[in-house]
């Protein structure tokens, strides 16, 4: 990954401009019961990238959708090249040179590139769309910035790295001078990682100004030169990375443990022991397919034990999960949970069984925005005990009394369990979501992408619930994109790619370029083990 190369040189100082790019001072904003930024006052050096870092809540996205125009301040100012500016909305922030790329791609797949960077702004020659000169225009940028993108291609065929690169080119295209970058390696193979980190570095040479929103320690200290940490809506801190802490070594793992203790404002536990002895299956699939993009592929998880899915986002990881759970049709093959047959069995029947689940999209299979928080926390509980009284009464009391206990455990930052689920910051939202399919007890986890979203105290804490699931005996299927993630807790690590098993083995016996060789369909790196050989 990037972490591991040699970082990008910095730009030399004389491409940047002694102005700062950005001045933010004393920005300020209220929601009811909540302060998400209390006077924020920093700089953002002209052709830098500056990291942004703090928990869930602590209001980074906040602070930047009000630089992006798209949410007003309470009180403060910001300065953009040295002029005061306010932004009705987030056209005007392009007008003055701001673009944001968000975390979720906002491009339209059966569009072409071109198609999708000139929408709103088309060009015209003699009253019709010029198609050919854009073009042109973004094969110039797009050379010029070595992104190496057709502007021809559609983009629901481009891999998510080449996504990831169009969404920057569309900020680029409109004259973006300054970039936010919202957790831009979230959906990223390490490959993809090392590219983005190439890319930022050329924007950086280049005199672009890099605003890098990440919970990946590694990456920030890769790639950033300055970086300011927020806590509870305030600036806590601002570290100046130096040179020599980039590179593997004693200054860098330091220069980490700082940053992430100034983040949560506590050590970080170590990674939790590997210290359970697999049981008997908990779940068997055997040759299963769903006849389109999954399969057929078998695949063993035991209780007392972690298996982790690794791949790039697309490759059959929802599809796995949506077969385990039997919103998916398996069309050929057999699942057997805790040694029972279950292939035609429905989805709540497979619940009942001992099947948890945290949905990989939690908005649009986990919760209820609209809802209040004690009825997102229970949800699935409704017609069993305690909350159940004769199968149809609902025992408000329990519910409230079940949520608070989820919201506590779980470290929920929540006003009030009145309030909508929509109060929440994302992360919260996720860690309300794990708190109550934890509270299961299952014989099976299933945890799709469980920490996506959350900052490194809040991921250290689900994986020592994971963690404890396993002591317990229960076992864990944990699909996730970040192979940091999938190396520090799986007893076994299998590769998808195109919907198949591109390769699986235990932590120690492969290393990331192997790993993220089978996860882009390069058989030619390494060699995968053959289906059902590591058990």
């Amino acid at each position: 990954m990037a972490d591991d190369h040699n970082p990008p040189p910095l730009a030399a100082a004389s491409a940047r401009s002694s102005q700062p790019a950005v001045r933010l001072r004393g920005i300020t904003k209220r929601y009811p019961g909540v302060v998400a930024n209390a006077g924020v006052s920093f700089d953002i050096a002209a052709g830098s990238i500056h990291g942004l870092l703090g928990e869930n809540g602590a209001g980074k996205s906040t602070l930047m959708k009000i630089l992006f125009g798209l949410v007003h301040p309470d009180a403060g100012t910001i300065e953009a090249h040295g002029r005061r500016v306010t932004f009705a909305d987030a056209g005007e922030a392009l007008n003055a040179g701001i673009g944001m790329v968000q975390q979720h791609f906002s491009l339209i797949d059966d569009f072409t590139v071109a198609e999708n960077l000139v929408l709103g702004s088309e060009p015209v020659a003699r009253g019709r769309l010029d198609m050919g000169r854009a073009e042109r225009d973004i094969e110039q940028l797009s050379a010029r910035y070595r992104f190496r993108v057709d502007p021809t291609r559609r983009v629901g065929d481009l891999a998510v790295g080449a996504r990831q690169r169009v969404e920057i080119l569309k900020a680029l295209y409109r004259g973006a001078e300054v970039l936010i970058l919202d957790e831009p390696t979230a959906a990223l193979a390490p490959q993809e990682v090392d590219e983005l980190m190439g890319v930022l570095a050329e924007l950086r040479a280049r005199g672009r100004t890099v605003v890098f929103i990440s919970h990946k320690l590694p990456e920030v200290v890769a790639v950033c030169d300055r970086v300011t940490v927020m806590r509870d809506g305030e600036v806590v801190g601002h570290r100046e990375l130096a040179v020599g802490e980039r590179g593997p070594g004693p200054a860098r793992a330091e220069l980490m443990a700082e940053l992430a203790h100034m983040m949560v404002g506590r050590d970080l536990p170590e990674p939790p022991p590997r210290d359970t002895t697999p049981g008997d299956p908990v779940l068997e699939l055997e040759g299963v397919s769903d006849g389109q993009r999954l399969g057929p592929l078998d695949l063993v998880v035991r209780a007392g034990e972690i298996v982790g899915v690794a791949g790039v986002e697309g490759n059959g990881q929802t599809e796995l999960v949506e077969l385990v759970l039997g919103v998916r049709r398996c069309r050929s093959g057999r699942i057997h949970l805790d040694g029972v047959d279950v292939t035609r069995r429905s989805v709540g029947t497979r619940l009942r069984s001992g099947l948890a689940h945290v949905a990989e999209d939690r908005h649009s299979a986990a919760v209820v925005a609209t809802l209040d928080l004690a009825q997102n926390a229970t949800l699935g509980f409704q017609r069993t005990a305690p909350l159940a009284r004769r199968g149809m009464w609902l025992s408000l009391r329990r519910m409230r009394e079940l949520a608070a206990s989820v919201v506590t455990h779980f470290q929920v930052r929540a006003v009030a369990l009145s309030h909508p689920l929509s109060s929440l910051s994302g992360g919260n939202q996720q860690k309300l979501v794990v708190g109550r399919e934890f509270t299961r007890r299952p014989s099976l986890m299933v945890a799709s992408q469980p920490t996506r979203g959350l900052d490194i105290g809040a991921a250290a804490f689900v994986h020592d619930e994971l963690a404890e699931l396993r002591r317990r005996g229960a076992g864990v299927l944990l699909v996730s994109l970040e192979l940091t993630e999938i190396l520090e807790l799986a007893d076994r690590i299998v590769v998808m790619y195109g919907g198949r098993m591109a390769g699986q083995a235990r932590p120690g016996e492969v290393d990331t370029a192997t790993l993220g060789s089978w996860m882009t369909g390069d058989a030619t790196v390494g060699a995968a083990a053959p289906a059902g050989t590591v058990r």
